[in-house]
């Protein structure tokens, strides 16, 4: 799986565009800018967002080639991003450190899922917020992204019980248009997240 992701992470294009998600850009403004953690970050566009308005930010992917065109992204944006090469299961994220982690299609095996979300309440800072958006298990027969794997999507009781404990505002599972560069692109069926940890 590291190798699919190294190769399609070093075709020369911003596979999924430079432009950050609709959901976070929607979202991000509206809360006090922080200290912010974006996982599976890829090449870069959410946490160079984010870094723009003045968040502290922080990010990995287990791909070396997605790193190198974050980089790219945070030099031609002239932000600074705090970017690691490591696995979801291999980072640490410590506790009580994030007043944001932005969780912007994060598949991963059931098995390694519900841990991972556990690990990422843990490090947000009592008032922090969880932003998610992914694949809704509807997405599976559409061809606008996401796996092909039903255990890799989501639905929004999945996200209900993952995040049991946060306070949540926004809880939706929407049919929307992606017109992310390549590999997100026309009509998909999304769940959104925006929730925060009691304070």
């Amino acid at each position: 799986m590291k190798q699919f992701w190294d190769e399609r992470y070093q075709e020369p294009e911003y596979i999924y565009g430079k432009a950050p998600n609709a959901f976070l850009a929607e979202q991000l403004p509206q809360l006090g800018a922080g200290k912010a953690l974006f996982p599976a970050e890829g090449e870069g566009r959410n946490s160079a967002y984010a870094a723009s308005l003045g968040w502290r930010v922080r990010a990995f992917d287990y791909s070396r080639a997605a790193k190198a065109k974050a980089e790219q992204l945070y030099g031609e944006l002239g932000v600074n991003v705090d970017y690691e090469v490591s696995a979801a299961e291999a980072f640490d994220f410590g506790e009580n450190q994030y007043d944001l982690i932005g969780l912007l299609y994060v598949h991963l095996p059931p098995e390694v899922r519900a841990t991972f979300h556990q690990t990422c309440m843990q490090a947000l800072k009592p008032g922090g917020y969880i932003l998610l958006e992914a694949f809704d298990l509807k997405q599976l027969p559409l061809s606008s992204g996401g796996p092909k794997k039903l255990d890799m999507l989501y639905s929004l009781q999945t996200i209900e019980q993952d995040f049991a404990g946060l306070v949540p505002h926004v809880l939706a599972q929407e049919k929307t248009l992606l017109s992310e560069g390549a590999y997100h692109k026309g009509e998909a069926e999304v769940v959104r997240l925006l929730a925060q940890k009691p304070a």
